[in-house]
């Protein structure tokens, strides 16, 4: 126990210190939002991979989808590495970076507003952000107060308001620069702990050969035909699967948490160098998330049941921690304290600085009173502090409650916001002809569809068919809803103004000049 608080004082004034020492750099909007777009590619790399992976990740979604696909979930961690890192990076990186400073965009919504000349589109974006974020901030509570209550045997509540404060301690005094920072910090220990675990968890199970064998001995809960389904390539559900890796690894594009870091990065080499680092990122961490949740089906005995014999998936992971000494439980603890705190503070970051800047600022301009960078700073902070309290509170009602698991609450908030911003977020990124009633289409069909699937999943009811009724099938829906809906509605509507779109799309071609030293061009040549 004693090494366990250890550890966390540790962590803890660590957190604190870096919020403390980068407060200069959040004395204005710019940096306090975007750190200055100045930030490397180590950095962007590192926030960008945090924000991505959590207690969510670690506790529900590798506890439920490693009980339902075995192994095979490990392709879950792939796609996030393949398709969620480097393909986002790849193809999102660049022009994110480049339109948005022509535009002087700080966030989605802003982006939505200025690149398709419409304040209207930019307050929807705005709304469907604050809605649909906040039951994602509540759920990164949940799977870190299990591991709490199995370490320090400490009520729920307190986890959830220990992790709250501090988290907005140094959200609110560094801004995106400390957020940064901590996170880099917080990735290394993610790498670090994953790996420590993983070989914990096989050699209590007799090793990997041992475990495997052990698993392949377990039946598939329906007939599935497969001998040994859960070490097979696909697992016992393979389309099932599918869905959870479209979700999770092509849903990162149309997040605004994640979106947002390409904003700040500093320039076209640490893009580069980004790329690389945060698929790394992604396959040691999701890989390995996913792997170790492959097993849970080897502590099946040690798990919580509901009264109807289903699996608490949220319980899986936590299970199979149990029997490791302390020292790994303390690293655990540490690990999932430093997962879901830089997704918590992403969350934060984004919510506030979207509400102030998307509706509070143009408001008040209008009404005719000055708003300026004081106000807005101040005005940020306190939507961030509202932002926590109200997750917070949810966070706790849920869990006494058992309102739902962690990856239910998860997949309805991804499935909103991917199915609503995907498609004009990377359209309106590469093709000029992408107009503004697409993007209305885009926001309303991604919206209809995670709102009908919620409510058909509280009233017990088949949403269109039982393949659909699950939020993560739902969400690729409504992703592929959107992607579709775009280029349809936008070649039969009418496009923005010719010019303006021309001059956008300029910025991605303009002319720099560099020093001789960092071009190696042979003069001769031309």
């Amino acid at each position: 126990m004693l090494l366990k608080i250890i550890l966390l004082v540790l962590f803890f004034s660590v957190m604190i210190g870096v919020g403390i020492y980068s407060r200069k750099s959040a004395s204005d909007v710019q940096g306090f939002v975007l750190g200055g777009r100045n930030v490397g590619s180590w950095l962007t790399a590192f926030a960008f991979g945090t924000s991505y992976f959590s207690a969510v990740i670690f506790v529900g979604y590798a506890g439920q989808f490693g009980w339902k696909y075995g192994l095979a979930a490990t392709w879950i961690g792939l796609g996030n590495a393949l398709i969620g890192s480097l393909l986002a990076w790849r193809i999102l990186g660049r022009r994110t970076r480049l339109m948005t400073q022509y535009l002087h965009s700080a966030t989605m919504p802003d982006f939505f507003g200025r690149r398709f000349d419409s304040n209207a589109l930019k307050v929807a974006a705005s709304v469907i952000v604050f809605i649909f974020l906040i039951p994602y901030t509540a759920s990164l509570y949940n799977g870190l107060s299990r591991l709490f209550e199995m370490a320090f045997h400490i009520d729920y509540v307190w986890c959830v308001l220990g992790m709250a404060v501090l988290t907005g301690v140094y959200v609110l005094v560094g801004g995106y620069v400390a957020t940064a920072i901590n996170d880099f910090i917080q990735g290394i220990i993610m790498l670090f702990g994953i790996c420590a675990v993983i070989g914990a968890v096989l050699a209590s199970n007799g090793g990997f050969t041992n475990a495997v064998e052990a698993l392949s001995q377990i039946p598939a809960d329906s007939a599935s035909g497969l001998a040994g389904p859960f070490v097979s390539f696909f697992g016992p559900q393979p389309l099932y699967l599918l869905g959870v890796v479209l979700l999770t690894s092509l849903g990162t594009w149309g997040l605004p948490q994640m979106v947002g870091k390409f904003y700040a990065i500093k320039d076209e080499n640490a893009i580069r160098k980004g790329t690389v680092i945060s698929t790394l990122f992604a396959l040691v961490v999701a890989g390995g998330c996913y792997f170790l949740g492959g097993f849970g089906r080897l502590y099946a005995g040690g798990i919580e049941y509901t009264a109807a014999g289903a699996p608490v998936y949220d319980s899986i992971v936590p299970s199979m921690l149990k029997t490791l000494p302390d020292i790994m439980i303390a690293i655990v603890i540490i690990l999932v304290l430093s997962a879901s705190m830089s997704t918590l503070s992403s969350l934060v970051l984004t919510s506030g600085s979207t509400l102030t800047l998307d509706i509070i600022k143009p408001a008040v301009r209008k009404g005719g009173k000055e708003f300026g960078e004081r106000s807005q700073l101040l005005c940020i902070r306190l939507f961030v502090l509202f932002f926590i309290a109200v997750s917070s509170v949810i966070a706790i009602v849920q869990a006494k409650s058992s309102v739902t698991f962690i990856a239910q609450l998860m997949g309805i908030s991804w499935g909103a916001l991917a199915g609503a911003f995907l498609a004009p977020f990377l359209y309106g990124l590469y093709w000029k002809r992408t107009t503004k009633a697409s993007v209305w289409a885009s926001f309303i069909a991604g919206i209809a569809v995670m709102c009908a699937c919620m409510y058909c999943t509280f009233t017990g009811q088949t949403f269109i068919s039982p393949f659909l009724s699950s939020p993560i099938n739902a969400g690729v829906l409504a992703m592929v809803l959107g992607l579709v809906l775009v280029p349809v509605v936008s070649l039969f509507g009418k496009p923005g103004n010719k010019s303006e779109v021309e001059q956008m799309f300029k910025c991605y071609e303009r002319t720099v000049t560099v020093r001789a030293i960092s071009s190696l061009e042979d003069e001769s040549r031309g």
